[in-house]
């Protein structure tokens, strides 16, 4: 919350439609969470949609769209997953993804991103 103050964006939480966890709407600066989630997967939202807001992105239905999404994703992951933790959780839960997102109390999708980004290393 206190990068949300320092980029000057509002956070608010209400009950969003099924399968949409939050989104930035740059006009308004502001941020919207569903308010269901539970805490670990309000958190990686939250850090999603800093990143749009960081960079004043416009949303997915534009030309840019997607590209502003891959960027959210991959830097929420970097932001989220530290590499040292990732490594002791992947030992611990024996590469399975879902028991290491709940070792590092982040969603499946961020530890999915983050793997996405050690292949992509791996293969430059």
């Amino acid at each position: 919350m206190r990068e949300a103050s320092l980029l000057d964006v509002r956070v608010e939480e209400r009950r969003l439609p099924n399968g949409v966890c939050g989104f930035y709407y740059e006009p308004a600066r502001l941020i919207v969470l569903d308010e269901s989630m539970p805490d670990f997967q309000r958190r990686c939202t939250l850090c999603h949609e800093l990143v749009h807001a960081r960079y004043h992105d416009p949303g997915c239905g534009t030309p840019y769209g997607a590209k502003a999404e891959q960027r959210a994703r991959r830097e929420t992951a970097l932001r989220l997953i530290d590499p040292v933790e990732y490594a002791s959780a992947e030992a611990l839960c024996e590469g399975d993804a879902y028991r290491i997102a709940c070792e590092l109390d982040v969603t499946l999708q961020v530890v999915e991103d983050y793997r996405m980004l050690l292949h992509d290393m791996v293969r430059a």
